[in-house]
């Protein structure tokens, strides 16, 4: 449960601001389709969160134990200071032939390759040893970070400090690494 409650938080604050939440609102307001979108969403990140995790997971069987806690404590380090800087909208250059639901799958798949979203759920299948708990715990953070951004679209962003997410996100990934080595 712990995995999934740390993986969940991690990932629904590090979202906020972040290029898939901006992603969010330009297909909703492209498409106006709530449910395909976040279908979309949800399967592209099961994909795409259920082999980071695996990696993490699998990866870490071949690093001598004693380098584990320092490793992930300096990448949780680095995400929280990449987290520091905004992302910018990213246009959505696709034609509307392929719909709310393939367009957001395929967006949000591609999006999340290489984002800190996704490094991080790596470094927590490695921490938790959990491909399924990290990928439940981090699917359900995009959700709750996306979900009102395809419901509520710009309207979000009038009433949401994003410094303010971005310095508490950073502080999370503080207190992970903190926490890594210090166990």
């Amino acid at each position: 449960m712990e995995a999934i409650l740390n993986s969940f938080a991690l990932v629904a604050v590090s979202e906020i601001g972040d290029k898939t939440q901006l992603l969010s609102f330009v297909l909703a307001s492209r498409f106006k389709k709530p449910w395909p979108i976040i279908l979309g969403i949800l399967i592209a990140t099961i994909l795409n969160h259920g082999l980071a995790s695996y990696v993490g997971v699998a990866s870490f069987n071949f690093i001598p134990a004693e380098y584990h806690k320092w490793i992930l404590s300096f990448v949780f380090l680095v995400f929280g200071f990449w987290i520091l800087i905004p992302d910018k909208e990213d246009e959505v250059k696709q034609e509307n032939k392929y719909g709310a639901f393939l367009t957001s799958l395929f967006l949000f798949f591609i999006a999340e390759m290489g984002d800190k979203t996704q490094l991080a759920t790596i470094a927590l299948g490695a921490q938790y040893h959990s491909t399924v708990a990290v990928t439940i715990g981090t699917t359900f953070g995009m959700l709750a970070a996306n979900v009102p951004a395809v419901f509520m679209g710009d309207k979000i962003l009038k009433y949401v400090p994003l410094k303010r997410v971005r310095q508490i996100a950073f502080c999370l990934f503080l207190f992970f690494a903190i926490y890594i080595v210090l166990n």
